[in-house]
């Protein structure tokens, strides 16, 4: 497994990561026997980064990634770096209240998340969304405490604008951006990974298959749970669906010359942008982690990335990435 250094002061990790939030959230049913296998097989293959948030299923998907660390051999588990999102907040039905990043919460929080991850330390710690009540660099101040008595390791930021992580960065030294960046959500392009470049802070990459909407596994005829985020998703309604999905039909000529698979080329795409991004695959499955593994072998040439832009261009995709609701709340589109 090749590897890559979250920017200038984070740590060495695997050149992708895993991401756990579908194991308990989001997309409907997971099998827990599968999920934990799921993480072996990842960090079996060399996969170092895995990214959970003590909001996913309100613990579970933390204690799900504990388990799965304390089960690993010994030398798996110690390779293991582990990123942890805090700050949303969710009543017992699920819904969300907004977010909190008070110093005083942030390090509530961190408790919480060692006890459920079982480990002494949390090697990247990020608030999952800007609280507006808050100004970052409190929030960020109290995660460099924790840093200071050794509780996190190193801080990260997710889902936040250029201005934001500017002020951030002048607080204390931050690994890596965590957001959303894929072939059809290219927003980071213009502003935010420009300051990211420029103040040596890496990218960890989040829905690089659109929450599977071009994996080339998505069918219009797929039936989702009610709690599936898919089932109220803009990009995955009426004719969204169809303009989308037709964008998959042309990525699936280009993968085929190629000789693979639609999701190896989507994810092979990000991993072509930098060396200082590292795609999350929210993969649930071994066989959704052995394909998406595939991808590091696969080599963009300048002919195939031209094919790949111009089948699916800067935003050609078909509506928002988030609900109008929760669009308003993301600072990174501001």
């Amino acid at each position: 497994m090749h590897t890559r250094t979250l920017g200038t002061t984070g740590p060495r990790v695997s050149a992708l990561g895993l991401g756990a939030m579908g194991m308990s959230a989001m997309y409907g049913e997971a099998d827990r026997a599968e999920s934990v296998a799921t993480v072996h097989a990842a960090l079996e293959a060399g996969v170092t980064l895995l990214d959970t948030g003590d909001f996913y299923a309100m613990g579970h998907n933390e204690m799900l990634v504990g388990e799965a660390l304390r089960t690993a051999p010994a030398a798996r588990r110690e390779q293991a770096l582990v990123s942890v999102k805090f700050g949303a907040l969710r009543d017992p039905g699920g819904s969300w209240l907004g977010y909190d990043g008070r110093p005083v919460a942030v390090k509530n929080f961190a408790s919480y998340s060692l006890q459920r991850l079982g480990v002494d330390h949390i090697d990247i710690y990020r608030i999952a969304r800007l609280d507006p009540a808050v100004p970052i660099e409190e929030t960020v101040g109290a995660i460099a405490e924790l840093v200071e008595k050794g509780y996190v390791r190193h801080i990260g930021l997710s889902e936040v604008g250029a201005e934001t992580v500017r002020r951030a960065a002048a607080t204390a030294p931050i690994s890596d951006l965590q957001i959303e960046y894929s072939l059809i959500s290219r927003g980071i392009e213009e502003r935010i990974l420009p300051t990211t470049r420029e103040l040596g802070i890496g990218v960890t990459a989040y829905g690089v298959l659109s929450r599977g909407l071009i994996s080339g596994h998505y069918t219009r005829d797929r039936q989702l749970a009610s709690n599936d985020f898919r089932s109220f998703s803009p990009r995955f309604q009426g004719e969204n669906l169809d303009h989308n999905l037709g964008l998959v039909e042309a990525l699936r000529k280009i993968a085929g010359q190629k000789g693979v698979s639609v999701a190896q080329l989507a994810i092979a795409w990000v991993l072509s942008r930098g060396e200082d991004i590292v795609p999350l695959i929210g993969a649930r499955t071994r066989e959704r982690m052995s394909e998406a593994l595939g991808a590091t072998a696969v080599t963009l040439e300048e002919a195939d990335l031209a094919a790949i832009e111009a089948a699916v261009p800067a935003d050609a995709a078909a509506g928002d990435r988030y609900p109008a609701a929760q669009m308003t709340h993301l600072d990174s589109e501001r």
